[in-house]
């Protein structure tokens, strides 16, 4: 596998030349069964042992960051868009037993649909149409593990990471991120666990970015202008007010969107589907939204989709997307995260991203690195094979 070969050099930089180790390792990552742990990768691939696969895993000194920047920057020359392609915020649980491996926690698992224990980890991808590559990740430490030393020193969490981050903040990291290394992207999606408040949205713009952000029903926006202020004190004893009020009442966007006349809403087909196209009923609609915290009001777009057919769906949105921009595009900027979906469900079933079976940070951003190594293999061979083999699957 030359694409592999590519990579040699984050593996020689050390004591030991680990290259073999990891050809091995991301090849076993494709080709073992239903089930890719170590004993499943050494049965299929020449000359590989499932000890000495977790000794590389474990052990070995290379640097997951360079091996990810190195993804990213392939995944760049393949997608990167200033206009079409987008930066996709997606996070993913693990279910594991146990205390010891790093970062497990009862916590929501998104997969499971409840709360469990596992592990949490917060990724970006980087889309174009229906290919995507994901190209960033941050393990999520939950606070009572971030504020236990000893816990993350066994589990040799690094010092500079042994501090509680917000699953948002890791977002605006990799965000980031993702501008310093100069990745060509139009837009930042997330869905609505990154916007079930104003704080990540409005961080998103401040930095410059246009954002496409899922909301849930309750998310309150403004119809006017809420033009929030401080209150005056009637005399002059007390302390000056310093939380600001506002004379506009807010709406939750549920209630607004159920509110809609029928002529606010235009069908429109958005893009081809595996299950044929994707027609929509949509809106958009101008409001406002404030923190409650500052006097900062920010005026966006919300844009809101409703799905044809047997299984009709619903998404509501906000976006900062320029004036003009055309309501078609804005519902098909929306549904783009479809994709990002479907990319982790390959990556699960056909790469392995859940059947490690480690403890330690560095192990566990090592497996990661190498998953995506590979997914990004997969991705180069269905994109150079497209015109012959159009319907060329992770599996195939």
């Amino acid at each position: 596998m030359s694409f592999i070969g590519t990579y040699t050099e984050h593996f020689q930089s050390y004591r030991h030349d680990v290259s073999e180790k990891a050809r091995q390792y991301a090849c076993g990552l494709m080709q073992a069964g239903s089930r890719k742990n170590m004993d499943r990768m050494a049965e299929v691939v020449p000359e590989s042992k499932s000890r000495n696969l977790q000794q590389f895993l474990t052990h070995s000194k290379w640097n997951h960051r360079d091996v990810i920047d190195h993804v990213a920057q392939d995944a760049d020359r393949l997608l990167g868009d200033e206009r079409n392609a987008c930066f996709l915020i997606d996070e993913s649980g693990f279910a594991k037993q146990g205390k010891m491996s790093v970062g497990v926690s009862r916590q929501w698992l998104g997969r499971l649909g409840k709360v469990d224990n596992g592990q949490v980890a917060v990724f970006g991808a980087l889309a174009n149409g229906q290919y995507v590559a994901p190209v960033d990740v941050r393990l999520y430490l939950p606070e009572k593990w971030a504020n236990d030393r000893e816990r993350c020193k066994r589990a040799c969490v690094p010092e500079d990471e042994r501090k509680f981050r917000t699953k948002i903040e890791l977002a605006l990291e990799m965000v980031r991120h993702a501008r310093e290394k100069g990745l060509r992207y139009g837009w930042v999606g997330a869905d609505a666990g990154y916007g079930k408040g104003p704080g990540f949205c409005l961080a998103l713009e401040e930095m410059g970015e246009t954002l496409v952000v899922d909301v849930h029903s309750d998310f309150h926006v403004y119809l006017k202008d809420p033009k929030p202020y401080l209150p005056e004190k009637a005399g002059n004893s007390g302390r000056p007010f310093t939380k600001y009020q506002s004379d506009q009442k807010s709406i939750e966007v549920l209630d607004l969107v159920n509110s809609l006349p029928a002529r606010s809403w235009k069908t429109m087909t958005l893009r081809k589907t595996t299950r044929g196209v994707l027609r929509v009923r949509i809106c958009r609609l101008k409001v406002y939204v404030w923190d409650g915290e500052t006097q900062r009001v920010s005026c966006w777009d919300l844009i809101v989709t409703k799905s044809l057919g047997s299984n009709p769906d619903m998404k509501i949105s906000l976006t900062n997307a320029p004036e003009g921009t055309h309501l078609k595009r804005l519902g098909w900027m929306q549904r783009q995260r479809y994709w990002v979906e479907r990319a982790f469900e390959d990556a699960k079933s056909e790469c392995g991203m859940a059947d490690y079976q480690v403890r330690k940070w560095s192990a566990w951003h090592h497996h990661m690195a190498l998953v995506m190594m590979a997914m990004l293999f997969m991705l180069s061979e269905r994109i150079h094979h497209k015109e012959a083999y159009p319907l060329l699957s992770c599996s195939d």
